[in-house]
């Protein structure tokens, strides 16, 4: 007798993820519960109470300090918000093939769709379906009782409806309804949610079955997906047969077969399907498990009991082992793949590849890829590949060859360790150290994360060890810019440029490879106490070339506008005899100064205030009081103005006695720098004169602005950014 073993058999991705996320809280020494039994398998269960892992059926049966994992099934939203209202840690372990029919009918559902299921209503993966969707849903088993929801709900002909698929559900089922709904509905959103290994578990079921004259199921009798193929082959081959353990196996079933047909549910663990195998063969018939042709088993299959071929199946792979794996299922988070004899393999997306990459995206169900085995698990024959890995044997040639020419190469920094920082290059995982990471030691490695980088390799050690530097490229394209700078610029340019950094007397600003120094007095026509207060560092601005020092390759900036300067708009907005509306920001004994417009503040003498004689300005103003005011002078070359506000009251209130006082107390005093000028025809009592003295002004009223040649003395000499 030939023994055929289905190359599907065993878990599958969703159950061999949340079987692998059980195990993994228990080696971390949690309390683990599940909620309902984690797979449909009665000895797996087993094996895991002995384990310490207890079955819950509700979320409330969760004590304190326990665990508890979804299984692959899924559960509805009320789960999660119980666990959640209840402060239960979760694991979740739902299948994400699974959890994309949830995604899909709470979209639909929420528009107003009616969700059609083809599935079980009494499964645990329906019932969870059905815990997402926000309004009407209806559930069939078969094409019968699809008809009959449509026949009582003939609205469903013309109103939108979503229909989706058990992830186990039979596939010609699934497709019948489906011609079905696009016959009778006009508007049907029909999604394909089977399962790809439930479906390929099926289409290689139905094929073994026709070759075959027995079949043999192995799995759980409460196994959805084991009793989809139990049908699948009974409708083909009668003589079909399911157990959940070898010890149900009967040597007469098979009495007369040439060739009998092996498969597994994918909640079956391998060593179940082990055990069935070895007793099959104490039948004493040949087996062939499509094996032949593997050159590193010395001893023929033929020769072997089935055991013993499975075990040398498993034994040959090896790791870094090179292997084609045909993409067999994809999600977000890892790739499942068929490399042969039996053997189902594992690619996570950090196997995958170094940078961060969509699978989704970058693969699908059909494609081959080259694989490194990492590891193999003979308890139920999966096994860890990474492409990766098998990238940078590919890539390390090419870069060794890259440190013998210079050539530089291109990465992205995926890591910031101790010491520097990590790329790679076709998968080859290059080290850049701190020092010859950026063109500066004092700037950060945090800022290169996830950045492109350009570097060449410095340095081959051991063990294929690479060591790259960034510093190097950066200088050598730093010193072509410079000299393409240094040979176009001249004064009065004006470029555009970024700010690289900020001192106390000015800013340091990126033109194209080379730092100009654009000092604190270029900034604002306005007195300021930082540069801060103006630039930030990162800010695009545009400046032009105020000087250049090609001897010692200095450039000086300039970044204030002629037209914005206060003076200049005053100039073309103001003349004497305009009355304008001012605001006073402060007073002294002899007046009050006003702001006119930002940066120029003009004087209103005291005599000035009023139609009559007051003892001081605080008598009539106040400080942010606004006043309309006549400009009776202006002097632009010391920047000064005058204003009076008595000049705008009517001649006939003031008093013939006021004038002739306010003619001897007549002041023309500048707003900017607070002096006190004595008009040339007016004689001032000397008593008057020593009231207000210039050396009495306070310090903080004087508006004065240093000339920008004192204050650029005080900066630190110019030096080129390191």
């Amino acid at each position: 007798m030939k023994i055929i073993l289905a190359k599907t058999a065993g878990f599958c991705f969703g159950v061999n993820r949340a079987v692998n996320m059980v195990y993994d809280l228990i080696e971390k020494g949690d309390k683990v519960c599940t909620l309902g039994p984690i797979i449909h398998n009665p000895q797996m269960v087993a094996e895991l109470e002995q384990k310490g892992v207890k079955t819950v059926e509700n979320v409330t049966d969760v004590r304190w300090g326990e665990t508890l994992v979804i299984r692959s099934h899924g559960v509805g939203e009320d789960v999660y918000l119980a666990a959640q209202t209840g402060g239960v840690k979760l694991a979740d372990a739902t299948c994400p093939f699974v959890a994309k029919i949830h995604e899909i009918v709470k979209e639909h559902s929420e528009k107003g769709e009616t969700i059609l299921i083809a599935g079980d209503p009494n499964h645990q993966e329906v019932i969870g379906i059905t815990g997402h969707i926000k309004g009407k849903y209806f559930v069939f088993k078969n094409l019968e009782e699809l008809e009959n929801i449509i026949k009582n709900n003939p609205d469903l002909q013309k109103n939108a409806v979503c229909v989706v698929s058990q992830t186990t559900f039979n596939q010609e089922n699934y497709k019948n309804a489906n011609i079905f709904v696009k016959k009778v509905c006009t508007n049907a959103n029909i999604f394909d949610t089977i399962c790809n290994a439930t479906s390929a578990r099926q289409k290689e079921t139905a094929a073994l079955a026709r070759e075959c004259d027995a079949m043999l199921v192995i799995g759980g009798r409460h196994s959805s997906n084991t009793g989809k193929l139990f049908d699948v082959s009974a409708a083909i081959r009668p003589k079909t047969f399911l157990v959940e353990t070898a010890k149900e196996i009967k040597p007469e079933w098979f009495y007369g077969c040439e060739k009998v047909g092996v498969v597994a549910g994918a909640s079956t663990p391998a060593g179940i399907i082990k055990e069935a195998i070895k007793t099959m063969s104490e039948i004493k018939q040949p087996v062939d498990e499509q094996m032949e042709g593997n050159e590193t088993v010395q001893k023929s299959f033929e020769e072997m009991t089935d055991e013993e071929a499975l075990e040398a199946s498993l034994s040959s792979l090896t790791g870094d082992q090179k292997v084609v794996g045909t993409v067999v299922a994809v999600n977000s988070a890892e790739i499942t793949v068929d490399i042969g004899r039996g053997v189902t393999g594992y690619v996570t997306a950090d196997e995958y590849s170094h940078d961060a990459v969509d699978l989704e995206k970058e693969v699908k169900v059909g494609d081959e890829i080259n694989l490194i085995i990492m590891k193999i698990s003979d308890q139920d024959g999966t096994a860890m590949l990474s492409k990766r890995r098998y990238d940078a044997f590919a890539g390390w040639d090419k870069v060794v060859e890259a440190k013998n020419s210079g050539e530089v190469l291109h990465g992205v920094v995926r890591d910031i360790i101790k010491g520097g920082v990590v790329t790679s290059y076709n998968g080859v995982r290059i080290f850049i150290p701190a020092s010859q990471a950026t063109a500066s030691r004092n700037d950060p490695l945090e800022d290169l994360k996830n950045k492109e980088v350009d570097f060449r390799i410095i340095e081959i050690g051991r063990g294929r060890r690479a060591i790259g530097s960034i510093r190097s490229v950066l200088k050598e394209a730093r010193k072509e810019a410079e000299e393409k700078v240094w040979s176009s610029i001249a004064v009065g340019d004006r470029i555009k440029g970024t700010v690289k950094s900020i001192t106390t007397y000015g800013a340091f600003v990126d033109i194209g490879g080379v730092d100009g120094l654009l000092h604190i007095s270029e900034l604002s026509w306005n007195r300021i106490k930082h540069p801060s207060e103006v630039l930030t560092v990162g800010e695009e601005i545009e400046v032009y070339v105020k000087a250049l020092d090609e001897e010692k390759h200095k450039i000086s900036l300039g970044y204030k506008k002629a037209e914005d300067n206060p003076w200049t708009i005053f100039q073309n907005k103001y003349s004497e005899g305009d009355t304008v509306t001012v605001t006073i920001v402060s007073m002294t004994s002899y007046g009050a100064f006003a702001r006119i417009i930002p940066g120029v503040d003009g004087l209103i003498h005291i005599s000035q205030i009023a139609n009559k004689r007051i003892e001081k300005p605080q008598d009539e103003l106040t400080i942010g009081q606004e006043v309309e005011v006549k400009i009776t002078n202006i002097d632009l070359e010391k920047k000064r103005v005058s204003l009076s506000i008595r000049a705008l009251l009517p001649v006939e209130e003031v008093k013939e006695e006021e004038k002739e006082e306010s003619a001897e107390d007549e002041v023309v005093a500048t707003a900017a720098e607070g002096e006190v000028t004595v008009s040339e025809n007016v004689e001032i009592p000397e008593e008057e004169k020593q009231e207000t003295p210039v050396e009495e002004v306070p310090a903080e009223e004087k508006k004065e602005e240093a000339p920008a040649e004192e204050t650029k003395e005080e900066a630190p000499a110019e030096t080129e950014a390191e």
